[in-house]
């Protein structure tokens, strides 16, 4: 029936899997199962897309591989890592294609650097406060009266979206588009990550990689 809000406990429909004579031990267990329900529900919408993407429910849904088990072209890149080993669903390197892979590396390398930026950019003010002074003088707008996260975007003034603009226009001219042309994808001539060891060179790359994701 529907009547379980209205009468009684929400969820309770007259026989218990989840109990106990404890009282702390019961809330434990009621709690968990919120918990993995919630989890269930986002994992099956997840489910769902990603069989509709393969057309699958096999090895091609879950860990990128054909149903005979033979591995993709670029299994032994950078990013072929535990726990699914070489992952693409969709088939995007199915065909071999080195210069296209390069260069989906690469977007993928800028993608996830900006992104592990925004992330730092989105906590920083909180834990570590805002600039002083004024972000518009002529607006009278303090760099204060600016909310953090997504609020934020109702209260940048036009001209400050057009200097991010331009900020970012500058980034993606100066950097250039022929690193996974030319060189190594993701080189832009600077090295943050690197070490004179391969193996703990390839752990930092093998890192970047798994963080940007």
């Amino acid at each position: 029936g529907f009547d379980d809000y209205r009468t009684g406990t929400p969820g309770d429909y007259g026989w218990k899997a989840l109990t106990s004579s404890d009282p702390a031990e019961r809330t434990k267990k009621l709690q968990a199962e919120l918990a993995n329900g919630r989890l269930a529900m986002i994992a099956i919408i997840a489910m769902f897309v990603q069989n509709g993407i393969t057309g699958t429910t096999g090895p091609l849904m879950w860990m990128g591989q054909e149903p005979t088990g033979r591995a993709f072209a670029f299994e032994n890149e950078l990013g072929v890592q535990s726990p699914v080993g070489f992952y693409d669903p969709v088939g995007f390197t199915a065909d071999g294609d080195v210069a296209a892979f390069r260069r989906r590396r690469s977007v993928e390398l800028k993608h996830g650097r900006i992104s592990m930026l925004a992330c730092m950019g989105y906590m920083t003010p909180e834990i570590t406060g805002k600039f002083p002074g004024y972000l518009s003088p002529s607006l009278d707008l303090k760099f204060s009266d600016i909310p953090n996260g997504l609020a934020a975007f109702s209260k940048m003034p036009a001209l400050g979206w057009a200097q991010i603009a331009a900020y970012m226009g500058f980034v993606e001219l100066s950097g250039g588009f022929d690193d996974y042309r030319t060189g190594t994808p993701g080189d832009y001539g600077w090295k943050a990550l690197t070490s004179s060891d391969p193996a703990e060179r390839t752990k930092k790359l093998q890192a970047e990689l798994a963080n940007g994701r």
